[in-house]
């Protein structure tokens, strides 16, 4: 299946959720108009990193998020990987992916399942124990978010599924631009083992504490880089095939060839 996809690398307002959701509106709005399939926004759009204000203001069971991303979803008639968001519950706060179809309907949340001590989030937020596969009319995809790159065996056990291996992993984060060129390399890493479309959506400009360095990407299966935002605020528009990901796992079978009997210790 055809599918234009488009990733909206924004900067994003410090603990300014209403600057943030008039920024998302009208970015999903020139999306849709440059006919867009499926529209991807970073994570924690709506405050950034401010844990202060997410604690002052609590976004309870993300319902506020929910009701505006379905609305535009179902009003637009577009696919929303919607970012993350925070997401207050009785049991924690939760940085929650949300993914909505064109008829608004709420498809899946993923709740980030690897905190990173480097921006103090085990201080703030609980861990997600879900996983991020779901499906959209293009297939089966799965959603992971920034830190969770790092853990390719987490990857793996979503494209070891046995029925439904996902064709697409989105990616949503906000990674500072010190540590960039990992994000790059760990991408592409993940595209090329798994064999998959990778299409991943960092965060550009700064807070109080951190830079983010952008570099939106779009990746094949085989590695190569289709499309890449740089460091500039836009919106990263590729077209993918999806039909490309069988040919290909025929091709290199690396699934059929795994030698699970090795992958442990004794």
């Amino acid at each position: 299946m055809r599918l234009k996809t488009a990733v909206v690398q924004m900067d994003v307002a410090f603990g300014h959720p209403e600057t943030n959701y008039k920024k998302v509106e009208q970015n999903i709005n020139d999306a849709v108009e440059a006919k867009a399939d499926v529209v991807v926004l970073p994570e924690l759009w709506p405050t950034g990193y401010d844990f202060q204000y997410m604690k002052d203001h609590p976004d309870t069971e993300a319902d506020q998020a929910v009701k505006f991303l379905s609305e535009l979803a179902r009003r637009h008639r577009v696919n929303l990987i919607a970012g993350s968001v925070p997401k207050q519950t009785e049991n924690g706060l939760f940085n929650t992916m949300l993914v909505f179809n064109r008829h608004g309907a709420f498809v899946k949340e993923y709740s980030k399942a690897h905190l990173f001590r480097l921006m103090e989030e085990e201080k703030h937020l609980s861990e997600g124990n879900e996983g991020g596969l779901f499906k959209l009319e293009h297939g089966y995809a799965a959603g992971f978010i920034c830190y969770d790159i790092r853990f390719p065996e987490w990857v793996r056990t979503h494209m070891l599924h046995p029925k439904h291996t996902p064709s697409i992993l989105y990616v949503v984060a906000e990674w500072p631009k010190p540590r960039i060129d990992q994000w790059r390399a760990l991408l592409i890493a993940r595209a090329i083992e798994n064999q998959c479309f990778v299409v991943a959506c960092n965060r550009i400009g700064s807070d109080p504490n951190n830079t983010f360095g952008g570099s939106s990407l779009v990746i094949s299966p085989l590695g190569e880089i289709i499309a890449d935002a740089g460091e500039k605020e836009m919106i990263l528009y590729a077209e993918i095939e999806t039909d490309d990901v069988h040919e290909i796992r025929e091709n290199i079978p690396v699934f059929q060839d795994r030698r699970t009997e090795l992958y442990r210790y004794e």
